[in-house]
């Protein structure tokens, strides 16, 4: 499996490309490469996810949780200048385009660390964490980073999630429920479901 995009070195020759791309009316430069999630455009969901979000009530720093290349950081970063946001991938070759991207839209509220799940970013406390969660590296996986990211929320805390229907929507509103206290579908669109979890 070390060719995919949620290993940590995927086994794919690179082949660098630069593109732009509108988001949240912010016209951005992104360089992809093989092995990395969505490398053509931003994927839908995470163009969803970013429509859909509010900045939460409290203070403190967001977290984009399985950033690979860095669209829904650094288009939140460059919406909200006075917020620091902090992305996280296993993925070495995403998380090294998210810092060059950041760079080349000249966002600095934001900075990008190569880390297995949250091992990088241990004792630091969010006040919001987005994830579009890898879903093809199961089910297992993906509900571990719903418990990562409770115990990283500070309280009154919220984990956004955009998920598909098709794959494992209601099992991951079940595993929000079994966590968090308020749980609620913020919207659904072309069958990809937007859950936010509220940390009580």
């Amino acid at each position: 499996m070390t060719d995919q995009y949620f290993s940590n070195n995927p086994n794919v020759s690179s082949e660098k490309r630069t593109w732009t791309y509108e988001l949240l009316e912010n016209k951005l430069i992104f360089t992809t490469d093989n092995g990395v999630f969505s490398k053509g455009e931003v994927d839908f969901g995470s163009k969803v996810l970013l429509e859909t979000y509010a900045l939460p009530q409290i203070a403190g720093a967001i977290l984009d949780f399985g950033c690979g290349y860095g669209p829904v950081g650094i288009a939140l970063a460059k919406c909200y200048p006075d917020r620091e946001f902090i992305g996280v991938d296993i993925n070495k070759r995403a998380v090294d385009l998210a810092n060059e991207n950041a760079k080349q839209n000249q966002v600095e509220n934001v900075r990008f660390l190569e880390s297995d799940k949250l091992e990088n970013v241990q004792g630091e406390k969010f006040a919001s964490v987005l994830t579009n969660p890898p879903i093809r590296a199961g089910k297992q996986t993906v509900h571990a980073m719903f418990e990562d990211a409770y115990e990283a929320l500070l309280s009154g805390g919220e984990l956004w999630v955009v998920i598909q229907k098709k794959q494992g929507a209601p099992s991951a509103e079940k595993k929000l429920k079994e966590l968090f206290a308020n749980v609620e579908t913020v919207t659904k669109r072309k069958g990809y479901f937007i859950f936010k979890a509220e940390k009580v």
